[in-house]
């Protein structure tokens, strides 16, 4: 999962919460408006005269350690924020990160608020509603640097529409580069067993059969396992896609579970009650009966240790392969040669991925405060700064990434080895804010010849090379001509959907698993549709339907 490979940020956390709903009378959503008069665009890094202070609250993670030995007193953003922006901040409370949530809905309930946080879209929400927050329109018009703008507009509008209450932008929305699962394979083993990468189903579990029964270890010990999974088996509209689940199987059925998709009736369905979830459930059940999916999916805590145990031949996982779990898997076999692929595709040769939220945190101001053009600054220093400074004690920040940030440096990376452009051609992009140091350093971990990725062709002991290994091998397939790309008609939370989301989830994981590993029949599933309508998922489509225009 991709929170094993990121830094833990001490920031006011982006939290799922199960706090009181807000209703089912949402906010109205419309495009925002700048303010009738708008101050004239001022300077986006322009220095205080006199020092501005923001509160806001810090959550505690024992495990923690900072990168360069900083701490919460001394720091360079610290420093940066005092000397740049003439901006400090102060802790109005901290708790530990267990007990960050319970604190937050506590102070949101009392509108006893810091004067800056993080906040989930469920507590944006409640906070409009009970009218806590600033208008930041005129703030974020004005003050908003371009490569902040540039990649919230990468978004065609979605990240705004989250935070747009009534024409007014009332958060700046975190906005991360899209991503989607792929198929990691053992290229060595498809070698060592004369096998070509599978593009269909049929061929995926032709694959499977083989890594299981014709020892591709070669240990002469029947221990392989053909596919690694763990305990997801697809990421729904709230959330974004998770290692080791089987996503892309359900996409070859052009089933999207999880997902708010039109039926054929025209209006918003649930894609997980539709026929095609069915048939793709049939199909997994058929594979994990005759072995070709790890037996413990679902129950198996860490999926990743038959990967790096040099047991599973196939997982599914975004981009980052490279850099988890395969650098553990490299330790115990440097010459396993994974490589990803955009794989398997549906019946036309389509490769569907389903296209997850862009925002899951929000930065809100409270009510009154008098400089919330001092957020908008700040971010847009960290922003600006990161790649001098480093992701610690990054208080009150966004995260912010270009929606094609990922499958951009591919490109980027692969033209820059070709020597068709060189590094200081993507000059002046700052916010692809790892792109300079990943085209400056990537023919030290890529070793020639530079259009073949096998294993052997890569520097391992490179400090860039688990980077430069999950963009080359891992984001490529963003480029895949037979991508097709599937949007939930809706990502929003809304109060039904949080008063009743978790059981019907649980309903939904339990049924699915059962039905996958054979101890429930197939047509459970029928059952489960009748279920689901019943226990609020009726009301839940009926809400949704109102949050798409």
């Amino acid at each position: 999962m991709l929170k094993k490979i990121t830094m833990v940020l001490l920031a006011a956390s982006m939290v799922a919460v199960s706090a009181c709903s807000n209703g089912s009378n949402e906010p109205t959503v419309e495009k925002p408006q700048a303010s009738a008069k708008p101050a004239a665009p001022a300077d986006p890094f322009g220095k205080y005269e006199e020092p501005v202070t923001i509160t806001t609250a810090y959550s505690v993670d024992p495990a923690f350690k900072s990168t360069k030995g900083e701490t919460l007193e001394k720091n360079a953003w610290k420093t940066a924020m005092k000397e740049e922006l003439n901006i400090e901040i102060d802790i109005a409370w901290q708790v530990s990160k267990e007990n960050f949530e319970q604190k937050m809905n506590l102070s949101i309930a009392s509108n006893d608020l810091p004067d800056a946080m993080v906040v989930s879209q469920v507590q944006l929400n409640q906070m409009v509603k009970a009218g806590e927050l600033e208008d930041l329109t005129e703030a974020y018009n004005n003050y908003a640097s371009p490569s902040v703008k540039r990649i919230i507009e990468s978004t065609n509008g979605l990240a705004l529409e989250q935070v747009t209450f009534d024409g007014k932008m009332m958060a700046i929305p975190h906005v991360g580069a899209e991503d989607f699962n792929m198929l990691w394979i053992r290229q060595d083993w498809l070698d060592k067993l004369g096998l070509q990468p599978p593009k269909t189903v049929e061929e995926l579990e032709n694959v499977a059969k083989a890594f299981v029964e014709q020892d591709p270890d070669g240990n002469g010990k029947a221990d392989t396992i053909g596919i690694a999974a763990g305990t997801g088996l697809y990421n729904d509209f709230t959330a974004g896609p998770g290692a080791f689940d089987v996503t892309p199987i359900f996409g070859a059925f052009n089933a999207f579970p999880g997902f708010w998709v039109e039926g054929d009736d025209g209006k918003p369905a649930y894609g997980s009650i539709l026929p095609e979830t069915k048939n793709a459930l049939a199909k997994l059940r058929d594979m994990y009966a005759n072995g070709l999916i790890d037996k413990e999916i679902g129950i198996r805590k860490a999926a990743e240790e038959t990967v790096i145990a040099g047991k599973a031949g196939m997982f599914f996982e975004g981009f980052y392969g490279g850099y988890w779990p395969l650098p553990s898997a490299w330790q115990n076999d440097p010459k396993a040669n994974w490589q990803a692929y955009a794989a398997p595709l549906d019946a036309e040769g389509k490769y569907n991925v389903k296209v997850t939220n862009p925002s899951n945190g929000y930065l809100v101001v409270r009510k009154g405060y008098e400089h919330p053009e001092a957020l908008i600054k700040l971010n847009n220093l960290y922003l600006r700064d990161e790649a001098i400074h480093g992701p610690d004690f990054m208080l009150i920040r966004n995260y912010f990434a270009p929606l094609d940030e990922i499958g951009f440096e591919y490109k980027a990376m692969q033209e820059v080895l070709a020597g068709t452009k060189t590094p200081e051609d993507y000059a002046d992009m700052p916010e692809y804010k790892l792109l300079k140091n990943s085209l400056e350093t990537i023919k030290n971990a890529k070793l020639e010849p530079y259009d073949n990725l096998d294993i052997q062709y890569w520097n391992q002991s490179d400090k860039e090379f688990m980077r430069a290994y999950s963009i080359m091998v891992g984001a490529r397939n963003h480029s895949d001509p037979n991508l097709n790309k599937i949007k939930s008609l809706s990502y929003t939370r809304t109060g039904t959907v949080e008063k009743r989301w978790t059981n019907l989830a649980k309903l939904e994981k339990e049924t699915f698993l059962k039905i996958i590993m054979g101890s429930a029949p197939l047509d459970t599933f029928d059952q489960f549709v009748k279920d689901w309508k019943k226990q609020g998922g009726d009301d839940v489509t009926e809400e949704i339907a109102k949050t798409i225009k």
